[in-house]
């Protein structure tokens, strides 16, 4: 596969979530003319608008030619706010390869944005953004910048303390939802992404990219997009251990299981990270051993009548469960980024628990 230059890629048409075809609004054909304005001796910037990742209106988040989407194959649930994701990098760089599991080694002035917003909101039934997250590689190094959306949507401004917002939306059953909606402050970033003492992505490693998304050329796989656009050296193994869609019914529970692990709790749960200090390991390389995912293994600390983290065939018995389903601070897990409980993803990993066998002795 030889490198050919950025091509005008124009802009996102259509966003693929978690694996199937989903047209977003307000996806206008790009001009081509918009640049980005990225200079690592003045950002972070005050404002979104200011480094023109974006062009039009600002809420459309219609990103420029050098910009493109992504999407990891498995999602991360941050109380049911949707999200699109973008990366832009610098002409005449490119990011390489490491192993599978291992975030790709990104160049200097990478810029990654995340865009949380809910559809369906008061008082028109539209969109509200509700903040902008970026990761951005200076001195090798990531460094965060959080963006708040004003509640005009004409603008995002810099912000890295934190707060809570409240929210209303109607789902797609057609039922009003309430929340307060956190906005994380940089210790609280920090608290997620931070692996051995310094700051990293989450989900731009191989095996969350080796899936299909639509692009305005058509669909492609997302590594394959990114060495056509310039921003990935070719020559990556083809054959990646990569994680699945944790939503999709079809594909294997087990791996749709290790799968919402990884991107939902290994990184905390790993080593070098937060949680190291625990018992499990959530990654998707270490989980092909159930004994990493609590299988059989009991807990740190006496948590009747949870007698295993997880429990061959017991959900009443499994530890790491009842921590998915409580909305109590001190024992939900996750501890950050969730309000509510994910009802898809414990049912999910209760069909599971019920699956496995013998009983823990």
């Amino acid at each position: 596969m030889k490198h050919k230059g950025r091509p005008i890629l124009g802009t996102l048409l259509v966003l693929v979530a978690f694996g199937a075809c989903k047209k977003e609004p307000d996806q206008e054909p790009s001009s081509g003319s918009a640049k980005v304005n990225f200079d690592l001796n003045e950002v972070p910037y005050s404002t979104l608008s200011a480094y023109g990742f974006y062009e039009g209106k600002l809420h459309h988040l219609r990103p420029v030619p050098e910009v493109l989407p992504y999407e990891p194959t498995s999602s991360l649930f941050t109380d049911h706010a949707k999200k699109q994701r973008f990366i832009w990098m610098p002409e005449g760089v490119r990011g390489n390869y490491v192993s599978d599991h291992t975030v790709l080694n990104m160049p200097e002035s990478t810029v990654l944005l995340k865009n949380f917003y809910y559809d369906n909101t008061p008082p028109n039934g539209g969109r509200r953004i509700i903040e902008t997250r970026m990761l951005f590689k200076r001195d090798g190094q990531w460094e965060f910048a959080n963006y708040v959306w004003n509640n005009e949507q004409t603008e995002a401004y810099l912000d890295l303390v934190g707060s809570n917002i409240p929210i209303s939306w109607t789902n797609e059953s057609g039922n009003v939802q309430n929340i307060q909606y956190r906005i994380p402050s940089l210790v609280e970033c920090q608290s997620c992404h931070r692996n051995a003492g310094q700051n990293t992505p989450i989900g731009i490693e191989p095996q969350s990219l080796n899936s299909e998304m639509w692009y305005p050329t058509g669909p492609n796989n997302q590594l394959k997009q990114w060495v056509a656009h310039g921003f990935l050296e070719p020559g990556y193994p083809k054959d990646i251990a990569s994680l699945v869609n944790w939503r999709d019914a079809t594909a294997d529970l087990e791996l749709r299981v290790r799968s919402y692990l990884d991107m939902n709790c290994a990184h905390c749960h790993d080593e070098g990270r937060s949680c190291s200090y625990r018992s499990i390991r959530l990654a998707f390389d270490r989980t092909a051993d159930p004994t990493n995912m609590g299988v059989c293994v009991v807990p740190e600390e006496p948590m009747v009548p949870y007698t295993h983290l997880i429990a061959r065939g017991n959900v009443g018995r499994s530890a790491i469960h009842h921590r998915m389903t409580t909305n109590e601070e001190s024992i939900r897990m996750p501890l950050i980024g969730r309000s509510v409980v994910d009802e898809e993803a414990a049912a999910l990993l209760a069909s599971w628990i019920e699956s496995l066998g013998p009983p823990c002795q």
